[in-house]
């Protein structure tokens, strides 16, 4: 469920250089993106990933950012953006047989999060007046028996006609 989001404040924090592929930080970015921090923090805490302890302190300094800078209460926090980008990658030599050797990537990542304030929405029923129960409620209408009238063959399943049901 995604939490909506005031936007006038936002706040990032950026982790560069990550020894890591941007693709797997991206699949726990994925997790996160557009849910509340404590929501974020406690999905990062039960994800198996590598991914996740680098992308936890992350967060943790955005909200940490929030908090001192702007005097914004951490709980009360939304991921807004999360992403990763490419970052250099290390080439190294790996040394194979008849005197060959194999190139290996170190790839590393920068990894982005910011957060903004929760959007504050009126508590339903607040401001306006609420409506009775007999307003609201709907016919209740029993779908197990036909209804009166209706054909024994209408209360049976459908099933597909015969070539012989078709000609006549």
């Amino acid at each position: 469920m995604a939490a909506t989001a005031d936007t006038s404040t936002q706040v990032r924090a950026q982790a560069k250089w990550v020894r890591m592929s941007a693709r797997k930080a991206r699949l726990v970015l994925d997790l996160v993106r557009g849910r509340t921090v404590p929501e974020a923090r406690t999905v990062l805490a039960f994800t198996p990933r590598a991914a996740a302890r680098e992308i936890d302190r992350v967060l943790a300094s955005a909200v940490a950012n929030a908090e001192s800078a702007h005097g914004l209460d951490g709980d009360e926090l939304v991921v807004l953006e999360a992403f990763a980008d490419e970052g250099p990658t290390l080439k190294r030599w790996r040394a194979r047989a008849r005197g060959r050797v194999n190139r290996i990537k170190k790839r590393t990542c920068h990894i982005t999060v910011v957060v903004a304030p929760m959007e504050r929405r009126p508590r339903p029923g607040q401001g306006r007046k609420a409506a009775t129960p007999a307003e609201t409620a709907a016919p209740v209408k029993d779908t197990d028996k036909p209804e009166p009238g209706a054909t024994p063959e209408a209360a049976r399943p459908r099933r597909k006609k015969t070539e012989q049901e078709v000609a006549a």
